[in-house]
């Protein structure tokens, strides 16, 4: 199942190129997704994240590659200028063989156009198996809410500068492997400015600083929809517009804030 072509990976990867920020937002049905659309998105994540928001778990654990692939031909049916990224859940790539075949799975049933993957060592030989199949293969570096049990929970990640070297390999290894793009989550502002340096592929930041090549929330958090306390890289864009306005304008401010630098500002990042 494949719904309407979106944006192209050559097309993202030009963006950076050009200097020209990347916003991207997590969707996980077809209403939210026109509403992103309608702003001028150009990345939307169907994000693994559905489980914590969507499904109520503590965790991303327990969600599978057939919730996957329901969501996100939720969002492919709306879908009709943004680039179109899965998550591949948690112990669906653990070999080789399982990786290419989910990933197939998530773009034929699911309609995505890139899969993204957790993590590096192990898991780039599941990427380069993944790109030689054809399908595009977006990285994710710092925290890793798949492996949060092994972090000892949700913490910023590569403050030590041995981490933080590993960290930089480790994104160069992902570019070596054939990632097209990567999410860079909860590290320092500094170190989010090194790795976008150091590969030149785009870098989505998500609680990394101002200088990725773009920017990544989840859509409930930029809503204010999320119960209990908000993530520090977060902001609730609807609960700052003026009466009468609704949630494509929420959105539309993110996407003018990521464009012009304001977002995310210092507050949102960590040192």
């Amino acid at each position: 199942m494949n719904g309407p072509q979106g944006l192209s990976v050559e097309a993202v990867v030009k963006m950076k190129q050009a200097g020209k920020k990347i916003t991207v937002l997590t969707a996980y049905d077809a209403s939210m997704t026109k509403h992103l659309e309608a702003a001028g998105v150009e990345v939307i994540l169907v994000g693994d994240s559905l489980g914590m928001v969507v499904q109520g778990h503590d965790s991303t654990l327990l969600v599978t590659v057939d919730d996957m692939i329901y969501h996100c031909r939720l969002v492919a049916c709306a879908r009709e200028s943004a680039l179109l990224v899965v998550d591949m859940p948690y112990h669906s790539y653990t070999t080789v063989d399982m990786a290419r075949a989910n990933a197939q799975r998530l773009v034929k049933e699911g309609g995505a156009d890139m899969v993204k993957l957790e993590g590096a060592g192990a898991v780039l030989d599941a990427i380069r198996a993944i790109v030689a199949g054809g399908i595009p293969v977006c990285g994710h570096l710092g925290l890793l809410p798949q492996s949060i049990e092994e972090l000892g929970g949700y913490r910023v990640q590569g403050r030590e500068q041995a981490a933080a070297d590993k960290m930089v390999a480790d994104a160069r290894a992902l570019e070596e492997a054939g990632a097209s793009m990567m999410v860079l989550e909860c590290i320092p502002s500094a170190l989010g400015k090194r790795i976008s340096e150091a590969v030149t592929i785009p870098t989505i930041g998500i609680g990394a600083g101002p200088d990725c090549d773009g920017q990544v929330l989840v859509l409930y958090d930029l809503l204010g929809l999320t119960p209990g306390k908000r993530p520090r890289f977060s902001k609730d864009f609807l609960g700052e517009m003026p009466a009468g306005k609704g949630i494509t304008e929420a959105v539309r401010a993110y996407v003018e804030a990521v464009k012009t630098g304001k977002f995310p500002a210092p507050e949102h990042g960590f040192k």
